[in-house]
């Protein structure tokens, strides 16, 4: 297939996505293969928190927005035109995908094809069903995906390169076990946010969704904050009144009675709104409805310790108080050119001779 041709069922994917973007759904009879794969992912969604109980139909829908935002042609175009496909031999190309919030090895799934290698996929457990179903959305477009896209359940065998994903105890056995081939073997990461005490209510608001999104599961989403000698919680406590619903999910619920329950248990000091907990803590990677924190002097001392730990740290949110810093409110929504651990996906599979 030529990368056109492949661009193109990609675009209409997002075109099929763009009719599930909320929990409402609008259905476009012009849509591409509509009557038969539109109730079937309906159903799909509905089913998908019997699938996996962190997968809310809100997340899931959630999800398939920011795809079918993502997949138009002005995205991809903006996103491949400085690349040169000129060279590309198609290899096969195994993928070790994650499951802590839906869809989340799309990326590598989208960026293997368009570069014209075949894919080899190992989904999660937790996470199965959507890209194994777009993927038949796409054979349906065009046959010749058959050759291009394979998925399996044992041992990955047959592969002249990998992408992984998992924690930092899986991440060691993945270097060991790929010690031979060309590899992007992806650990524990995650998000941070500084603030300065001068935020506007939407503005923490919006934070709030950079926290809670996904019930904090995603490595983009904020588990600690940065804030300032003196910093009064009032106006972020306030801000966060507006996310109050999340406790009413039983496995955030009992989460939280859980985290909450050993820190009293161990005499930490908390701040505790009734759906989370904030406690200070020099580390990056709270539990689910817990964010850590940690008072700064300066600016520069934050921006320091994060060089320091960049290989801990996926996402910074702030009003432009780090370079590459992310606005409130949109870790979880991010362009086809912001590439997991800032490595570039697409590079590295060009690299393949």
């Amino acid at each position: 297939m030529l990368q056109n041709e492949i661009k193109e069922c990609f675009i209409e994917l997002g075109h099929f996505l763009n009719q599930l973007t909320n929990e409402n759904y609008l259905k476009n009879d012009a849509v591409k293969n509509n009557s038969l794969f539109y109730n079937q992912m309906v159903d799909l969604i509905d089913l998908s928190q019997s699938h996996n109980g962190w997968f809310t139909k809100e997340n899931v829908c959630f999800s398939l927005a920011s795809w079918a935002n993502a997949l138009t042609r002005e995205n991809l175009d903006k996103w491949l035109i400085s690349y040169d496909f000129s060279l590309v031999t198609p290899k096969n190309i195994g993928l070790i995908l994650a499951g802590n919030i839906p869809l989340v090895g799309f990326h590598d799934f989208l960026s293997v094809l368009i570069t014209g290698h075949n894919v080899i996929v190992k989904t999660s457990t937790n996470d199965q069903y959507l890209i194994q179903f777009l993927a038949k959305y796409l054979l349906s477009l065009d046959h010749r995906f058959q050759d291009k896209i394979t998925f399996i359940e044992g041992k990955l065998e047959n592969f002249d390169a990998v992408i992984a994903t998992g924690s930092n105890n899986t991440a060691r056995y993945f270097e060991y076990y790929f010690k031979d081939k060309p590899s992007i073997i992806r650990k524990n990461r995650n998000s941070v946010a500084i603030l300065t005490g001068e935020e506007s209510q939407e503005e923490l608001i919006n934070l709030g969704e950079d926290i809670f999104r996904y019930f904090g599961l995603g490595c983009r989403n904020v588990s600690k904050i940065f804030i300032p000698k003196g910093y009064h919680f009032d106006a972020f406590f306030n801000a966060m009144f507006s996310y109050q619903e999340i406790i009413k999910y039983d496995k955030y619920a009992n989460n939280y009675d859980y985290n909450k329950a050993v820190y009293l248990m161990s005499n930490y000091k908390l701040l505790d709104n009734g759906f989370l907990t904030l406690k200070e803590d020099e580390n990056y990677a709270s539990p689910i409805s817990s964010v850590f924190y940690e008072y700064y002097e300066n600016i520069d001392e934050v921006t320091e310790k994060l060089k320091k730990d960049v290989d801990k740290i996926q996402c910074v949110v702030s009003k432009s108080h780090f370079p590459n810093s992310i606005r409130f409110g949109q870790t979880q929504k991010p362009n086809l050119w912001d590439y997991a651990d800032n490595i570039d996906t697409i590079a590295f599979l060009l690299t393949l001779q």
